[in-house]
C-alpha cells in the first residue's frame, strides 16, 4: 500500500464493462416510487445482504488522503479517494461525494459507503468506480457564500485538473456522477445543473436526505445565503427543469427533518429511482439507502 493510503474497502480488479454485471444491475422502477419490478439478479434484498458483508472482500482496497491547494477556496483542502479495489484499474471512472453541514472530506462517507461499493464490485454487481471528497466548507451549501471561498468552482474547475493527474475520471478527469447526503445532496443537485449548464452533463446523480427546505424561514436559520433572493437562485426544487433529463436517484426516510421538500422534489423531478421508506437523518437510514446507491450509480459506469 502506498504512502498516504489506509485500510479502506476494496477488492481484486474486474474488467469495467462486465458481461455479468450488465445482466445483474439491469433493473426498472415501478411508479417512480421504491427500487422494485427489477429484472434479473441481485434482488435489493440480494444487494443488502450482500453489503452485510458476509460475502465482503478478504483484502481491504485503499482510502488515499491527500491535500490539494484550492484557488476557489483559497486553502488547502483534503481530498479522499475511495478505491474498490487494492490495485485500481488506470482510468477508473469517478464519482464525486459531497460531505453534508459541518462535515468534511474524512467524515463524507455515510452508511459504510466504501465498503458497500467494494462489495458489490467483489461480487461482480456493479463495475468498479471510485468514490471522491473533496472539503467543501462545513456551512457552505456548496456554493460562493464569501467573495474568496467558492467550492462549486473548485468541483467545477480544478477537481477535474486533480483527477487527470491522477489518471481517473474520463480523458479529461471529469466525474461521470456525483452523489451526496443532507447539504451534499443540496450541492449535488446545484453540481449537476452547472454540469447541464456547461453542455457537459452528468450521466447520474444520487441523494441521501437531500437538505431541501420549502421556506426561507428555515433556511435563513442556517447563515448560509446571503439573501432569500441568493437562495432561491440556488434552490434545487425551485430549479427541477435545469436538471434536463439527468438520471436521478433520491432516498430519504419518512422520519427525516427534510421529507417534506424531498417529497416535493420526488413528484416534481420524477427521478428514475425514488425511495422513502422508514428512518431518520442518520447513519441508520444510510446504511439502509447506501447499497441502492451504489447499485444505481453502477448503471451509469461508462
Amino acid at each position: 500500500m502506498a504512502r498516504g493510503e489506509v485500510p479502506g474497502s476494496g477488492f481484486g480488479p474486474i474488467s469495467r464493462r462486465t458481461l455479468l454485471w450488465s445482466a445483474a444491475a439491469a433493473g426498472a422502477v415501478v411508479g417512480g416510487t421504491v427500487l422494485s419490478a427489477r429484472t434479473g439478479d441481485p434482488t435489493i434484498t440480494t444487494l443488502k445482504r450482500l453489503a452485510g458483508f458476509d460475502n465482503g472482500p478478504a483484502k481491504p482496497g485503499a482510502v488515499r488522503i491527500e491535500k490539494v491547494r484550492s484557488r476557489a477556496r483559497n486553502r488547502v483542502v483534503d481530498m479522499v479517494t475511495m478505491y474498490p479495489t487494492p490495485d485500481p484499474e488506470p482510468d477508473l471512472p469517478v464519482c464525486l461525494l459531497l460531505h453534508g453541514r459541518f462535515g468534511s472530506a474524512r467524515l463524507a462517507s455515510f452508511g459504510k459507503l466504501p465498503k458497500v461499493l467494494s462489495t458489490l464490485v467483489h461480487n461482480e454487481l456493479v463495475p468498479p468506480f471510485a468514490l471522491v471528497a473533496l472539503d467543501g466548507g462545513p456551512n457552505s451549501y456548496w456554493h460562493r457564500y464569501r467573495p474568496d471561498d467558492d467550492p462549486m468552482e473548485m468541483l467545477l474547475e480544478e477537481f477535474p485538473e486533480w483527477m487527470h493527474e491522477r489518471q481517473l475520471g474520463d480523458g479529461n478527469g471529469t466525474p461521470f456522477a456525483i452523489t451526496g447526503v443532507s447539504m451534499g445532496g443540496f450541492g449535488a443537485l446545484v453540481y449537476a445543473r452547472r454540469r447541464l449548464e456547461a453542455n457537459n452533463p452528468l450521466k447520474a446523480a444520487a441523494v441521501v436526505s437531500p437538505a431541501l427546505m420549502t421556506s426561507w424561514n428555515e433556511m435563513k436559520t442556517r447563515n448560509a445565503f446571503a439573501d432569500q433572493a441568493a437562495w432561491s437562485a440556488l434552490d434545487p426544487l425551485r430549479h427541477i427543469d435545469k436538471l434536463g433529463k439527468l438520471p436521478l436517484g433520491v432516498w430519504c426516510g419518512t422520519e427525516d427533518r427534510f421529507i417534506t421538500g424531498t417529497r416535493q422534489f420526488i413528484k416534481a423531478a420524477r427521478p428514475q429511482v425514488a425511495s422513502t421508506s422508514p428512518g431518520g437523518h442518520n447513519d441508520i437510514y444510510y446504511t439502509h439507502a447506501a447499497p441502492e446507491v451504489v447499485d444505481f450509480l453502477g448503471r451509469y459506469v461508462p
